[in-house]
């Protein structure tokens, strides 16, 4: 029996996001590359630590992904840090837009990988930016759960 294949294969991820940020929902989106960015994520030597997902005309952009540019596509090379669109149903979209615009929160870029069919997603997090109080109890619950884990007879 072979073992069963990876459902998808994870190019960058936003540790960072968590911890900063209340991760209130996720949702996969698409994103339109082109093909030397897509030839560049499968060699996986791209981040999405310092991007951030905002609204043009109404439309939702990843802004600030560095996807280094791909040396064998020569002069049809792309912008590394280029403006990416990203695609979402219409309902999702406005979703989104309203939370942006009325309740102040941010959309994050958690996750960027292959899906199951070879295609490029990314999971978006719509999110609230964490005080400092909140980041020392992540941290105390954190350490809390690791002492819980190792000797919970001693405890």
């Amino acid at each position: 029996m072979s073992a069963a294949p990876d459902q998808y294969r994870v190019v960058a991820q936003n540790r960072r996001a968590r911890f900063d940020y209340e991760i209130v929902e996720a949702l996969e989106v698409g994103i339109i590359l082109m093909g030397s960015e897509v030839k560049s994520l499968r060699v996986g030597t791209s981040s999405i630590n310092e991007a951030f997902a905002g609204e043009t005309d109404g439309e939702i952009f990843l802004f600030n992904a560095n996807i280094p540019e791909y040396l064998q596509a020569n002069r049809f090379n792309h912008e590394p840090k280029r403006p990416r669109k990203l695609l979402m149903k219409k309902r999702q979209l406005n979703k989104f837009l309203g939370a942006i615009r009325r309740k102040g929160m941010t959309l994050i870029p958690l996750k960027l990988y292959f899906n199951a069919k070879g295609r490029a997603k990314l999971e978006l997090g719509l999110g609230r930016g964490k005080r400092t109080v909140d980041k020392r109890n992540t941290i105390k619950d954190r350490d809390w759960q690791c002492i819980l884990l190792r000797r919970p007879s001693e405890i």
